[in-house]
């Protein structure tokens, strides 16, 4: 089993700067993806960035050039540093893990990230 631990959601102001960190703690496994997803009322949960665990990244359209995804693989955590904030990035954030060679998908309990304009 895999537990996920989200921090640093928040309000900020439209300009402004968050960064999300999760912590992963139990069987995670040397191969695996982190990531990070966003959901808002009525909407799917949507992709806002991955990195797998050689470093590899991938973002959605709308953050690039404006968020970071990073990881600390001695510490299994995985950081989403967001800047230029718009009010549009507004949602849950959740974070993810999925454990390659098995197969198997966790998710965080998510935070809430509000951007006023």
């Amino acid at each position: 089993q895999v537990q996920l631990v989200e921090s640093g959601g928040g309000l900020v102001q439209a300009g402004g700067s968050l960064r999300l960190s999760c912590a992963a703690s139990g069987s995670i496994f040397s191969i695996n993806v982190m990531g990070w997803y966003r959901q808002v009322p009525g909407k799917q949960r949507g992709l806002v960035a991955t990195i797998g665990s050689s470093g590899t990244t991938n973002y959605a359209d709308s953050v690039k050039g404006r968020f970071t995804i990073s990881r600390d693989n001695a510490k299994n955590t995985v950081y989403l540093q967001m800047n230029s904030l718009k009010p549009e990035d507004t949602a849950v954030y959740y974070c993810k893990l999925v454990r390659v060679r098995v197969g198997d998908i966790y998710w965080g309990q998510g935070t809430q990230v509000t951007v006023s304009s």
